[in-house]
């Protein structure tokens, strides 16, 4: 069953803002092994110019993971999420997140189609700070694998 084209371009807020607290990160880095002093040691991160701790790139996932989530497991969109593989993630920041942020999200799909029988869907999720400034842009792409 084909996944539900109206959901092209509908938005998907997060909810309520995420806030980027300074544990957060310091257990994100932690999980994936970062060591860089912006984003572990808050004296280094205020040093080199940063309001507070600066988060890896990849942290922005935290923040994307609730509103993709809405979009991704809405039964409307009729995507059978235990078939689904990741095929691919970009982010593009357009400032560094850090510790103190307050973050909104909103995703939505950009595209749907069918490749050799499988659904693939690609998901734009924009990220802002709380004047509603970008942060940072994020594209995944999935597969749901065909019914065998």
């Amino acid at each position: 069953m084909p996944l539900e084209a109206s959901f092209v371009g509908r938005p998907f807020p997060l909810g309520e803002p995420y806030e980027v607290g300074v544990e957060k990160v310091r257990e994100f880095c932690a999980a994936i092994g970062e060591t860089n002093p912006l984003c572990v040691d808050r004296a280094a991160a205020r040093a080199a110019g940063y309001p507070d701790l600066i988060a890896p790139p990849t942290f922005a996932i935290a923040v994307v993971a609730g509103a993709q989530d809405r979009l991704l497991f809405h039964p409307e969109l009729g995507l059978d999420f235990s078939r689904v593989v990741h095929r691919d993630q970009r982010f593009t920041h357009h400032r560094p997140i850090h510790a103190g942020d307050v973050l909104s999200a909103v995703a939505c799909v950009d595209s749907l189609r069918v490749l050799a029988g499988n659904d693939v869907v690609s998901v734009r999720t924009e990220i802002t700070d709380a004047a509603g400034d970008p942060v940072c842009t994020t594209v995944g792409t999935l597969v749901a694998r065909a019914a065998e």
